[in-house]
């Protein structure tokens, strides 16, 4: 027999009763929830407030920064006035010193100057009258000219040799006050002997022998010091004596030591008579003008000759 199909239909009765609790479903899920801010809300502004801090602390970092290298600036700005003020200041004393310096070497030479005037006033009042006389005088220009031998000891260093024309006037000026004697010696003031012969005896006193010795004594070319410890040492060594009458002239322009003392202390020891105490030479001295003269030597002679019963005589330009 013949079977009967039936014809389905999708939108039953059955079907939609099931569409319909779903959607009643949902919407009773709807009616019974609650509404509220999301919980995300707060962390966003959280973060946004964070990150405005974040912004600010960089604007002050940037500012502090600025303000930083504004002030290493300054500093440095500061610190190179600091040093050009020191430099200004080294340089004000400097000039400073070499004007109290200059003004000292004045004051010394005015006071050679008055030395020297008063010293020719003397000499022309006690002046040889004849050329021919040959007795001696015990003082000649405020120099004692007592003495029976004369060491010379001149300094030849080159400052010396740019004036030595007046250098060897005056050397033999020296000579001449001294009429009579028994012999002397030219030394360098290290102590070199003019005339090598003659090394440890004295060069005879007669007008051949003073004419030789000024002729050589104008050739000479002998390196010094300009320190007349060396010349003093060999004359008080080889000449000085106890029993006979010296006189020593030392001749220069500048003292080169580095102290007084030396010359003062060899001095001291080498010229004195051991068993009396009394000075076995007077040293002299005469000072030149050069244009290395810084007032050291005049200074120093003053003293030499004061403590050894000399005379220092400053000569003008």
């Amino acid at each position: 027999m013949r079977s009967r199909r039936r014809n389905l239909e999708i939108f039953s009765l059955s079907f939609l009763d099931i569409i319909s609790c779903g959607f009643g479903a949902v919407v009773l899920l709807v009616l019974i929830s609650t509404y509220g801010e999301s919980p995300l809300s707060d962390v966003e502004s959280k973060a946004e407030s964070l990150l405005q801090q974040v912004l600010q602390a960089e604007a002050l970092a940037q500012e502090l920064e600025a303000e930083l290298t504004q002030a290493q600036e300054d500093a440095a700005s500061k610190e190179v006035l600091l040093r050009r003020l020191a430099q200004m200041a080294a340089e004000s004393s400097r000039r400073q010193r070499a004007a109290d310096a200059a003004a000292e070497s004045l004051t010394e030479d005015v006071e050679g100057l008055e030395l020297v005037q008063s010293s020719l006033e003397r000499q022309k009042r006690t002046s040889i009258s004849q050329p021919t006389r040959t007795e001696r005088d015990e003082e000649v220009g405020g120099i004692p000219v007592d003495s029976d031998y004369v060491v010379f000891i001149v300094d030849t260093s080159g400052s010396m040799k740019e004036i030595w024309g007046r250098v060897t006037k005056e050397v033999e000026n020296t000579i001449r006050i001294h009429p009579k004697i028994s012999g002397f010696q030219i030394l360098n003031d290290n102590g070199r002997h003019l005339l090598s012969g003659y090394t440890g005896r004295w060069i005879p006193d007669t007008p051949g022998g003073r004419a030789n010795a000024i002729r050589f004594l104008k050739d000479w070319n002998s390196a010094s010091n300009s320190s007349p410890v060396e010349g003093l040492e060999v004359a008080l060594k080889r000449y000085a004596n106890p029993n006979t009458r010296l006189s020593i002239y030392i001749f220069g322009d500048e003292y080169s030591g580095s102290s007084y003392d030396q010359v003062i202390t060899t001095l001291d020891r080498m010229n004195s008579n051991r068993a009396s105490g009394a000075r076995l030479a007077r040293v002299h001295a005469v000072g030149f003008l050069s244009n290395y003269s810084k007032g050291r030597f005049a200074t120093l002679m003053r003293e030499v000759t004061r403590r050894n019963d000399g005379t220092f005589i400053a000569l003008p330009r």
